[in-house]
């Protein structure tokens, strides 16, 4: 069933222009940052030199890759949002599909989608990491290579939290400002009012844990360390949070006329 629904979905996004302009546009951009960031030159030395070296490479890779998460969730919320604005889904419903097949029509995209994403960071860090690692590291390509793995359900949850924003507000503006200012000015502002033992629990918090900031410990020593999960205990958190936006979509879906 889940393959048919993945389908059906990938026939309606597949000849939409919009879907392939930010996929084209996160692509673009995450590839251009990799090229002109390791071209830059520190004390006369390239910084990839450095920068994009087997293993640290993956840390950094992953770190950068989140920044365009934004643009996933952007893009699912017009998948989702456009259901309304045609009336598809009341079509759908009507032509015999639940509202949780709505919901897991649209979890499999943003699955097929994290996963894509996921293979393109992997090989881009295989393409940069050969490309700037001496031979005596390329022993160590693969160490740490599971941040990629934790990057994926990052990226999921950034998407299905975006899902869930336009089920809720059905309108795609304003879906897309009220998920942006969430999770980049009301879940930070929060933050600032809550102690590091009680705010490490927020999605946004636990979803960003996944991929730290480069040179993570240096940087918490200058600036002063928050309190945080381990990264496997965001990472379990971040997976219910996922199945608690799928939820939350579908009790919206199912509670609502169409």
């Amino acid at each position: 069933m889940t393959s048919s629904l993945l389908s059906i979905e990938l026939r309606k996004l597949l000849p939409y222009r919009t879907f392939w302009v930010i996929l084209a546009v996160y692509v673009a951009l995450l590839v251009l940052i990799l090229y002109f960031s390791s071209h830059v030159t520190i004390n006369g030395q390239k910084a990839g030199e450095s920068f994009y070296q087997f293993p640290d490479l993956w840390v950094k890779l992953t770190y950068i890759a989140s920044y365009f998460n934004l643009l996933l969730g952007i893009l699912v919320i017009i998948a989702v949002t456009d259901e309304y604005a045609f009336r598809t889904i009341r079509q759908q419903v009507i032509d015999g599909y639940t509202r949780a097949n709505v919901v897991q029509a649209k979890y499999s995209v943003v699955l097929l989608l994290g996963v894509v994403c996921a293979l393109l960071v992997f090989l881009l860090g295989i393409i940069f990491g050969n490309i700037f690692s001496p031979a005596s590291n390329t022993a160590n390509m693969f160490t740490d290579s599971h941040y990629v793995f934790f990057y994926f359900i990052q990226a999921v949850g950034y998407m299905t939290l975006a899902m869930l924003f336009g089920f809720l507000i059905k309108k795609s503006g304003l879906a897309i400002i009220a998920f942006l200012i969430y999770a980049k000015i009301v879940e930070p502002i929060i933050h600032y009012q809550l102690p590091d033992s009680v705010d490490k629990y927020f999605p946004m918090k636990a979803l960003s844990t996944l991929t730290p900031i480069p040179n993570k410990e240096l940087f918490e020593m200058v600036t002063g360390a928050s309190e945080s999960l381990g990264i496997w205990g965001a990472a379990a958190q971040s997976v219910i949070y996922i199945m608690l936006f799928c939820l939350l979509s579908y009790i919206l879906l199912r509670s609502r006329d169409l």
